[in-house]
């Protein structure tokens, strides 16, 4: 029955943001609800940047036809049209990071107001339980606020942000699969589904951009998925799951704080030195950046699914590989800067290499 039902979301939510997509486009430009180009962008021409609110159709169909609604979570529910509103504001007037920032806090204490919180966690070979206490509502909020906006910065070339966010959904639908989570799992399918119908128009080169409205909506849908599944109680390592499926976006923002400090700039400043960036400058097309980052996205999630199932020492060796695999990336794009390579380094000072 449940399988019926997974795939009866799916293509309703597909074909549903196959068939509005269209017309969303044609919305946004009659709005105003458009990017322009500037030198901090790929593109040269004006776009219209409200797609998400095709994901957001898409998701709603799926959440009707599944029966969905018929479940309680009402907040979540709520909290998803929120920030969705935020968005298409954003998208439209281009609210100021004062103001979405407040907007997302305000979405994540409603969730957390609900007691969907994580309490404590449990770390190997230390504490079999740590009580978070009253920290459990600042961590939960941290979680679904950092979560959302990792979406966000991410969102620089076409198809990447939607395409990151579908390898990040369909591993969380794995996971919920194999632990029979059929909550996570058809909410997982429904949102999979609106997010690769979009990805047919977004998909270089794109004729929308998701804008606020699909980066935010999908940050939180990510963040909510991920939460339901570490409720309560979590081991260190299965808080660790959600971070490395979301390995892209996460990796992307940690280095975005880094470089910014360590070249003494403000946090917040803007720049072109993301990771889509930096491979782009390497030479690679608009096309195989997208693909490559994929790629290191798919990489995430098949480790993050392996550490589901392994021994403590399986563990650590995948998060130690992993970690090792970032920060030769780190160097190799400069995604610090082009002097910020000290194993590289040290590697051609003893191997006579330069």
């Amino acid at each position: 029955m449940i399988v019926d039902k997974v795939i009866l979301a799916f293509v309703v939510s597909l074909i549903t943001v196959l068939i509005t997509t269209p017309l969303v486009i044609k919305l946004a430009i009659k709005i105003g609800a458009t990017d322009k180009p500037n030198h901090r962008k790929v593109h040269d021409k004006l776009m219209p940047r409200l797609g998400g609110l095709a994901i957001f159709i898409g998701v709603a169909a799926g959440y009707f036809v599944s029966g969905l609604h018929n479940e309680k979570i009402t907040a979540i529910t709520v909290g998803g049209i929120l920030i969705t509103i935020l968005g298409i504001l954003d998208d439209k007037y281009e609210l100021s990071a004062k103001v979405k920032f407040a907007g997302q806090i305000v979405v994540a204490l409603l969730i957390v107001s609900t007691g969907l919180t994580i309490d404590f966690i449990s770390i190997p070979f230390v504490v079999e339980k740590f009580q978070l206490g009253w920290f459990a509502v600042p961590v939960t909020v941290l979680w679904i606020v950092g979560i959302t906006n990792a979406i966000n910065l991410i969102d620089g070339l076409d198809g990447l942000a939607a395409g990151v966010s579908a390898i990040g959904i369909a591993s969380i639908a794995i996971l919920a699969g194999l632990a029979g989570k059929e909550l996570i799992l058809l909410l997982s399918i429904i949102i999979l589904g609106s997010t690769i119908g979009f990805l047919f128009y977004n998909f270089h080169p794109a004729k929308i951009f998701m804008g606020d409205t699909g980066a935010l909506f999908l940050g939180y849908a990510i963040s909510i998925l991920s939460l339901l599944g570490l409720y309560k109680s979590v081991t260190l390592f299965s808080f660790i799951i959600p971070i490395i499926i979301l390995g892209v976006p996460i990796f992307d923002t940690t280095f975005a704080i880094i470089r910014r400090i360590y070249n003494k700039k403000p946090i917040s400043a803007p720049d072109k030195s993301h990771l889509h960036h930096r491979i782009l400058a390497m030479g690679l097309s608009h096309r195989n950046t997208v693909l490559a980052i994929y790629a290191l996205g798919i990489l995430f999630s098949v480790s993050a699914i392996m550490l589901s199932s392994v021994t403590l020492w399986g563990a650590l060796f995948i998060i130690v590989g992993l970690l090792l695999v970032a920060h030769f990336i780190v160097e190799s794009v400069g995604l610090v800067n082009e002097q910020f390579r000290p194993f590289i380094k040290f590697y051609r000072k003893v191997s006579g290499r330069q």
